[in-house]
């Protein structure tokens, strides 16, 4: 018997990678000589560069940068053994996960950390970048970013602005770097989410308040969203308004596709084929899948669509913290079955802590089931 087992993380209590071993003891309990392919997961949120490192048997290296407050923290970004591709999670270093919630507040906040970690893989000498842009605590348009790679934004008086979000609506200009470090470096960004930059459906209206933004902050770097592309419009003649996923992460999106010249792809895609998913899928029996939680916003995400459509004929069974979806919501995503690893009555703290033991007994369950 040949079983896959790809989660993504359970946020909250077990890393992606966690969750593949409580599933590999589940299933070697119930089926001791199966072949087991252990996949981890990742959407291009937190944890997509370890995962890509890991895939890819590269090394990791960390750093210490600017977090989104200017604090520092510990961050990094992985190598493949060549040298040539980096993969980083802007989350490590801009990430909503690394504020309190009192801190929250995405006109103060900034990408510069971001920069710096891209700064530092590409002082390696790579050629190719891969990034994850989940999860950010920002709102700046990547200027914080960019400010890091020697971009300088300046007002109507020609004075320098701090290259956060509160910063945008006074943006007047724009002064390339002396030397671009990022000349001759492809950058693919892991992007799924299609919003664009302002807007109604932009990154401060649908994003803004889980960041900490109130209605009158939100209106503020919507309007100062808009002023970027502005700028970037008549200086440059690039326009960012309505590209799709320009928006995403605060509008990281644009910043990446102007500044890094990047290409945006579904992280789901990205993913899938970088862990070498398909090639697994010959003779396999089942897959298993999970997270923390399977809801509405996982059945508008793109991971487990990509993950039960490239599956086919394969069942995939997703072992989940709860599940809160419809049959037919179930269904529609492609799922053989889904269920949730609780198996009592127990508290939100009491479940994180069992997680990896429910789930191990969880699986265990779903393999008896298959000879």
């Amino acid at each position: 018997m040949k079983i896959i087992l790809a989660p993504d993380k359970f946020r909250g209590s077990l890393t992606a990678r966690q969750a593949v071993t409580a599933m590999a003891e589940g299933v070697r309990l119930a089926h001791p000589t199966a072949e087991l392919i252990q996949l981890p997961l990742a959407d291009g949120g937190e944890g997509t560069a370890c995962i890509l490192t890991l895939a890819s048997g590269g090394h990791w290296y960390p750093v210490t940068v600017q977090g989104p407050l200017g604090q520092p923290v510990e961050a990094g970004f992985g190598l493949t053994p060549d040298g040539k591709t980096a993969y980083i999670d802007m989350a490590t270093a801009s990430g909503l996960n690394l504020l309190t919630e009192s801190e929250r507040n995405p006109l103060k906040t900034s990408t510069y950390g971001t920069g710096q970690l891209i700064d530092r893989a590409l002082k390696t000498g790579v050629k190719h970048v891969v990034m994850g842009i989940g999860g950010s605590a920002t709102t700046d348009a990547g200027i914080g970013m960019a400010a890091a790679l020697g971009w300088q934004f300046l007002d109507k008086d020609d004075q320098p602005l701090a290259p956060i979000g509160e910063n945008l609506i006074y943006l007047r200009k724009l002064v390339p770097p002396a030397e671009s470090s990022v000349e001759n470096v492809w950058f693919s960004v892991a992007c799924d989410v299609l919003n664009p930059l302002y807007g109604p459906d932009g990154a401060a209206y649908v994003y803004g308040p889980q960041k900490g933004a109130t209605p009158e902050q939100v209106a503020q770097l919507d309007a100062g969203l808009q002023q970027f592309a502005r700028v970037v419009r008549d200086q440059f003649g690039y326009e960012l308004g309505d590209l799709p996923g320009a928006g995403a992460a605060g509008g990281l999106g644009a910043g990446c596709l102007f500044f890094l010249q990047a290409g945006l792809r579904p992280g789901s895609d990205l993913v899938l084929d970088a862990i070498g998913f398909d090639e697994h899928l010959s003779d396999a029996n089942l897959v298993l899948t999970g997270e923390g939680k399977l809801d509405l916003q996982t059945a508008q995400g793109k991971l487990l669509y990509g993950l039960t459509s490239r599956a086919g004929e394969v069942p995939v069974v997703a072992l989940c913290g709860a599940v809160t979806l419809s049959p037919e919501a179930v269904d529609a995503i492609g799922l053989r079955a889904a269920f949730s690893i609780q198996s009592r009555p127990q508290s939100v703290d009491k479940a994180l802590e069992s997680a990896f033991t429910d789930l191990r007994l969880a699986t265990f369950n779903v393999c008896r089931l298959f000879s």
